[in-house]
């Protein structure tokens, strides 16, 4: 059956890899793209789908989006915009508690008036691992435990994921939440830490790395993530929480040095040469040492699994950036 979704944050990273995705596996299906145009957004992103319309405007308007939505008789909702860099938090918390968190609400309630109870409409909230804050040298995170968010960023998910929850509890709607690890991949704004390292390693930059370069990450291949985006949406079970991680742990130092390698093969350096680029810098304020998702729950109940090795997905990710030098 054709349907009309909408995707926020859709000319975004994630966003615009899951626009492409969803055209490519519901070629019959209508996508419509509500995205602000900030400065991590390109709408060049979308260039060549058809049936993909972009919307700009902020999710914030309560009245465009409940408009957008009865308008193009919107059946789901991919709610992916926010304001996500940790560093920008940091030094302007007040953006991300005005998109994150009103902007959350906004997107909720709009639904909520839109669809009046209808039991065919799904709303799927995209978020983070880092409303459950940091872990120690074990564990992991997942679905059942407590939030403890250490950043202004991570608050503000944090706040808009109760939300989504109230919205489900308390009116019905059709809500389903996934926290997501790191994500890498074509299209990422070159402020996040892995096309940062790729374009200065390329231009012969200093690379920096915060404090000594031992917090650890979980990374999730963009692609890999979009595969869970649209698992969920389509099977996943009403006001359940999914967590969404790659299995792949890496220190951020290892993983620079894993890109240092692959830019030198790549550009015919010898090998090294990137290496010597590294900075180690101040760290930054609240940075969490550790994290790394448990995704047994979505393995389990909903069969979605990575399927992209951190190799692999690496050296396609250094070709992709390289090849905008």
């Amino acid at each position: 059956m054709t349907e009309t979704i909408l995707i926020t944050g859709g000319a975004g990273f994630i966003g615009s890899n899951l626009v492409h995705r969803w055209h490519r596996n519901h070629p019959a299906d209508r996508i419509i793209v509500l995205d602000k145009l900030t400065y991590a957004a390109d709408p060049r992103h979308l260039e060549g789908l058809d049936r993909v319309d972009l919307v700009v405007g902020d999710i914030q308007n309560l009245e465009l989006v409940r408009y957008l939505i009865e308008s193009r008789g919107i059946t789901r909702i991919f709610h992916l915009a926010a304001e996500s860099h940790v560093d920008r938090s940091i030094t302007g918390p007040g953006e991300f508690i005005q998109t994150n968190v009103l902007g959350t609400f906004s997107m909720l309630e709009a639904a909520r008036q839109a669809w009046g109870g209808r039991k065919d409409c799904r709303f799927l909230h995209i978020s983070t691992d880092e409303v459950y804050g940091a872990l120690g040298a074990t564990g992991k995170f997942h679905e059942g435990l407590a939030y403890a968010p250490n950043s202004p960023y991570s608050a503000s998910k944090a706040g808009s994921d109760h939300l989504a929850r109230a919205y489900h509890h308390t009116y019905g709607l059709d809500v389903v939440t996934t926290n997501c690890s790191n994500n890498y991949g074509p299209r990422q704004h070159p402020e996040k830490l892995i096309p940062l390292a790729i374009t200065r390693m390329a231009r012969g930059e200093s690379i920096p790395i915060y404090g000594n370069g031992l917090n650890v990450r979980d990374w999730l291949f963009v692609e890999d993530h979009c595969s869970a985006l649209e698992t969920a949406m389509l099977r996943g079970a009403a006001g359940e929480t999914y967590c969404v991680g790659g299995d792949n742990e890496q220190t951020n130092l290892a993983l620079v040095d894993l890109l240092c390698d692959l830019v030198d093969r790549q550009l015919g350096r010898a090998q090294g040469t990137s290496r010597q680029l590294k900075t180690y810098v101040k760290d930054r304020a609240g940075h969490d040492l550790r994290y790394a998702i448990d995704a047994t729950k979505i393995k389990r109940e909903l069969g979605w699994a990575p399927q992209t090795s951190f190799q692999d997905g690496l050296e396609l990710v250094v070709s992709h950036y390289l090849g905008k030098q």
